[in-house]
């Protein structure tokens, strides 16, 4: 009978895709000490974190001392470190401010990864505090059609699969026109971010909106962030989506608890799959199901 409820983008039946965020670019030691800088620390994250159950890790290149890098030879050797200890799929990211477009597509252009972040679309982007009554940060992340338009070119030219990363409503609705340009083929691949002052509230009524506008053809992730993070891992595995976790969204297990890995993270979120009756996804199936081409 279950068979009977599934709908297009609701398929609760199929596997459940894992990716792991290893490190982000904003957070570091003081923070948290397992996040990696150098790429042999990134490798053995991302061997704990598919040896857990993750199909993906997206990666935000570092220099060794911990810094955001945009370079191509610093995405490279950590590409190669990672590949070189397990057959995950790797995810670059080219989300950045006030760095030029040629320079974020750069790693994604010359080292050709599986899948590539685009972000669909800008905002607001903050993080208050409540107990000061002030903003800890605040400023515009600013992502016009102006460069999603060759961001998204670029990807298609390099045969790498677009991960459309939406903190909005809105961001989905951007999908159509480059649908409508043969810029995005099915199955589209989206990351619905939950959680960030200025996109889209964290609960269960929303993600399902949102999901709710995606195209025909769509292969969906949530990403829940900070606390709100397990909340909304689980309330994708229930609607039939995949998951994203990592000390780039998130640094704890449970309440007062620090992951001491990414594995661990991943770990509770394929237990918490398996515990809604669903598999977890192998990284050979969501090759084939997203039909990618590269590592």
């Amino acid at each position: 009978m279950g068979s009977f409820w599934i709908t297009d983008n609701h398929d609760y039946e199929r596997p459940c895709m894992i990716t792991c965020a290893l490190s982000g670019v904003v957070a570091n030691r003081d923070q948290c000490p397992g996040i990696p800088y150098k790429p042999e620390e990134y490798a053995a994250e991302a061997k704990r974190a598919y040896d857990a159950g993750a199909a993906v890790v997206h990666i935000h290149a570092r220099k060794p001392d911990g810094s955001p890098s945009y370079d191509v030879e610093d995405y490279r050797r950590i590409y190669e470190a990672v590949t070189s200890l397990c057959p995950v799929i790797i995810n670059f990211s080219t989300g950045a401010i006030g760095i030029p477009v040629e320079k974020k597509i750069a790693p994604v252009k010359e080292i050709k990864p599986a899948i590539a972040a685009l972000n669909m679309g800008s905002m607001n982007y903050a993080k208050y505090h409540e107990k000061k009554k002030s903003f800890v940060f605040d400023f515009v992340f600013a992502n016009p059609f102006s460069e999603i338009v060759p961001l998204v070119t670029t990807m298609k030219e390099s045969g790498v699969k677009p991960e459309m990363e939406c903190f909005d409503s809105g961001h989905i609705g951007n999908c159509f026109p480059l649908i409508h340009m043969g810029l995005l083929e099915p199955p589209y691949q989206f990351s619905l971010i939950m959680g960030v002052l200025g996109g889209m509230p964290p609960t269960a009524d929303n993600l399902s909106h949102q999901v709710r506008l995606l195209p025909p053809g769509s292969d969906w992730e949530v990403i829940g962030i900070s606390h709100d993070q397990w909340r909304m891992v689980a309330s994708a595995i229930a609607l039939g989506g995949n998951v994203r976790v990592g000390f780039e969204d998130n640094f704890y297990i449970s309440p007062g608890v620090m992951a001491l890995s990414n594995g661990e993270l991943v770990e509770k979120a394929a237990r918490m799959v398996r515990d809604q009756g669903r598999e977890v996804a192998s990284a050979e199936e969501c090759r084939k199901r997203l039909g990618l081409r590269h590592r």
